[in-house]
């Protein structure tokens, strides 16, 4: 009778065993419960495009909150300037236009795999900017170029990108990004008013805990 007693309680504590464990498997989470891990990351970025047929450089940074090793959610802020050639020698007089400008926002940034040490994630940038006409003059032989606005418009972005990841650490990740953007019509005098819609290649550099 002792023997049965015994098995009998074993059985019991081995079935609320697993029911414990299935109700917490499936119990509903949400962002701010215990199984839930909460992350955050700070990055920078430098990049390339082709912004009116020249090649244009591309940088800024990004800022985030990690949820569940899963969702990135944060803020995103970059500048680009286009015809950089310009920024070099100029003769005596002459005048060129480059165009500079800069746009930010929020971003959703889906993670597939993030604990693996390459993974891909899907950032979506929403968000805002401006963009301007800059005019490079050089007034004498041995004098710098000058530079000043010569006019300027604001659009609406929305950027997808893809990203591959590589965990180098703990606290430290970098990926290869490539990224469409997509603005409003842009109105500069003899531009096409899509001038800023088009492909970018970066490199992306993670700080954070992740």
């Amino acid at each position: 009778m002792r023997r049965l007693t015994m098995l009998f309680a074993l059985v019991l504590v081995t079935v609320f065993t697993f029911a414990q464990d299935d109700y917490k498997s499936n119990e509903i989470q949400t962002l701010f419960s215990n199984q839930q891990s909460l992350g955050f990351y700070g990055s920078f970025s430098f990049g390339y495009s082709q912004i009116d047929g020249k090649d244009a450089l591309v940088s800024g940074g990004r800022a985030a909150l990690i949820f569940n090793h899963s969702t990135a959610v944060g803020l995103a802020g970059y500048g680009f300037v286009n015809d950089l050639e310009n920024y070099g020698w100029m003769n005596e007089n002459e005048i060129r236009y480059s165009l500079a400008g800069g746009y930010g926002g929020i971003f959703i940034e889906p993670i597939l795999g993030g604990l693996k040490p390459v993974h891909i994630t899907f950032p979506v940038l929403f968000g805002v900017g401006g963009a301007g006409l800059v005019k490079h003059y050089a007034p004498g032989f041995w004098d710098h170029p000058y530079y000043d606005s010569a006019e300027g418009d604001f659009f609406f972005i929305i950027e997808p990108a893809v990203e591959l990841e590589f965990n180098l650490a703990r606290f430290f990740r970098t990926a290869a990004t490539l990224s469409y953007r997509y603005t409003s019509d842009i109105d500069l005098l003899g531009m096409d008013e899509n001038i800023l819609n088009g492909l970018h290649f970066g490199l992306t550099f993670k700080f954070g805990k992740f």
